[in-house]
C-alpha cells in the first residue's frame, strides 16, 4: 500500500508500516511544516492513502471539497506508547484493503467510513 504519513504519525508506526512492506512517506522528513492543503493534495498527486491524527482533515474534505480520492484515515486512538499507536495503526490498516474512496476513523472500538463527496473546483 502506498501511503502518505502525516507530521503528527509516531516514528514507530512509519518503521512498522515499512516493515510490512508498505511504501510510505512521511511528511515529517519530507516536508515538515506543510500545510494540511497542501499534504492533501500531496496525498492525491502521488497516489497515497493519507493518514492522520489530525481531524482539521476532515473539514478540508468535507467543508472545503478538497480532493482525497486514495483515501483519508484518522486516528482518533488512545496513544499510551509510541509502540502501542504503531500496533495499534498497522493493524488498522492491515484490517481493510477499501480505504481508497472513503474519510475513514479509526477508534479503539470501530473503524467508521463516509464515501468521500466529489471534489470542488479550487
Amino acid at each position: 500500500m502506498r501511503i502518505l504519513a502525516n507530521e503528527n504519525v509516531a516514528s514507530e508506526a512509519i518503521e512498522q508500516l515499512r516493515e510490512s512492506g508498505h511504501d510510505v512517506a512521511w511528511v515529517r522528513t519530507d516536508s515538515p511544516g506543510a500545510v494540511d492543503a497542501e499534504v492533501l493534495r500531496r496525498a492525491v498527486a502521488e497516489e497515497r492513502l493519507l493518514i492522520t491524527f489530525d481531524k482539521d482533515f476532515g473539514q478540508l474534505v468535507f467543508s472545503r471539497g478538497r480532493a482525497a480520492a486514495h483515501g483519508v484515515v484518522l486516528f482518533r486512538i488512545t496513544t499510551p506508547s509510541p509502540n502501542v499507536v504503531a500496533q495499534k495503526v498497522s493493524h488498522a490498516l492491515a484490517s481493510r484493503s477499501d480505504w481508497a474512496g472513503h474519510f475513514s476513523v479509526v477508534d479503539d472500538r470501530r473503524v467508521r467510513m463516509t464515501p468521500l463527496p466529489p471534489a470542488k473546483d479550487d
